[in-house]
């Protein structure tokens, strides 16, 4: 693709300059000129003069200047003679097939284009063109996680992760922000999910073990369609900030397994309101103290048995009964009934997405 676009704008300046020009490559071979019968001829002292250094160089009658990668440049410009007016025709060119050279990179960029998708930069209807361009297999299983960095260390996790996937034809990673990585992953058809957990811990242990490095996962749901690769985003986000709120403890977060705290989150905080307004009507459930919620935890832990949880907290059963009875003077509420536990588990997790700042999406 570079020899086509190359040649087509060497063809466009033949005309404006009065000498030959061209571009060689980082072997030295000529791959678009001005003189047509010069393509492919091999030009044997550029490397060893040093003209990929980034530095203007004069080599048998010619004048280049590389450009391209800023680090190690891929091409490099000529034109016939060293004179002052050839190095001046050489700058300008070099920055012009520079430019030309990134736009192009970013119009068939595959990666680039996967996250103007998630990140909802480009046109619902330019999707499919522009997937056609890039031959993106549009039929294929995929599934977004997104990758949190949750304490920072020397080591580049966007490297790290793309040494994970290497398969860049498939897989494709992403730097969203400052501590967001996506990976976008083509999987088979009807994975469970209990494997995209286990492909998310993975990532997560090595990264502890190996990198010292702690991060949380979130997963979307698997979708198929280039389109489609935005809700799955969307979700992973939903599913990292949702866990954040109610399960504190998980490093590994998937949407699909949210349950009833996906449907609290999504609650406007006046509805969460009124609903602790009505459940706690004779008491507030800030009034509990730190004792009585982890007695409420670990009855919830276990089903609800009294006898069970007086001994995982090793009190005596008549112990736990008085503390029990203590919630219902305080609350209104039996938790020893399940109608009453069901609203009190909701509760308790209404109060804390209220006690949270969730960011919505």
């Amino acid at each position: 693709m570079p020899n086509r676009l190359f040649q087509g704008i060497v063809n466009q300046m033949r005309d404006s300059l009065d000498r030959n020009i061209g571009v060689v490559d980082e072997s030295g071979s000529v791959i678009a000129c001005s003189e047509l019968g010069q393509i492919g001829e091999i030009r044997k002292g550029v490397v060893s003069a040093g003209v990929f250094s980034g530095v203007q160089t004069c080599v048998d009658g010619c004048t280049y200047k590389a450009f391209g990668n800023s680090v190690h440049p891929e091409y490099a410009v000529f034109l016939d003679g060293t004179d002052d007016m050839s190095k001046r025709y050489a700058d300008i060119i070099a920055v012009a097939m520079d430019q030309i050279k990134q736009n192009n990179d970013e119009k068939f960029d595959r990666s680039n284009f996967v996250k103007n998708v998630i990140l909802d930069n480009i046109l619902p209807g330019d999707i499919y063109i522009k997937g056609r361009e890039l031959h993106f297999n549009n039929d294929a299983t995929r599934v977004v996680f997104i990758i949190r960095i949750v304490k920072q260390t020397d080591v580049s996790v966007y490297d790290v992760i793309q040494n994970f996937f290497p398969d860049k034809s498939k897989d494709f990673v992403i730097n969203i922000n400052e501590t967001d990585i996506a990976l976008i992953k083509e999987v088979r058809q009807n994975v469970e999910m209990k494997d995209l957990e286990k492909l998310a811990r993975s990532i997560c242990d090595t990264l502890a073990t190996e990198f010292y490095c702690m991060a949380v996962v979130g997963i979307g749901t698997c979708v198929t369609g280039i389109k489609s690769l935005a809700h799955s985003f969307k979700e992973a986000q939903v599913a990292l900030e949702v866990g954040k709120v109610f399960d504190t403890e998980q490093s590994i977060v998937s949407y699909e397994n949210l349950g009833i705290a996906r449907l609290i989150y999504q609650l406007p905080t006046t509805l969460c309101d009124m609903f602790l307004k009505e459940v706690f009507k004779s008491g507030s459930i800030e009034s509990l103290d730190q004792e009585t919620l982890f007695t409420i935890q670990k009855f919830f832990e276990n089903n609800l048995n009294v006898s069970e949880t007086s001994r995982k907290l090793f009190v005596h059963r008549n112990t736990l009964v008085y503390r029990l009875e203590k919630i219902k003077k305080i609350t209104g509420l039996d938790l020893r009934e399940f109608d009453d536990a069901i609203v009190f588990k909701v509760a308790l997790m209404v109060n804390k997405y209220l006690n949270s700042s969730p960011v919505k999406y």
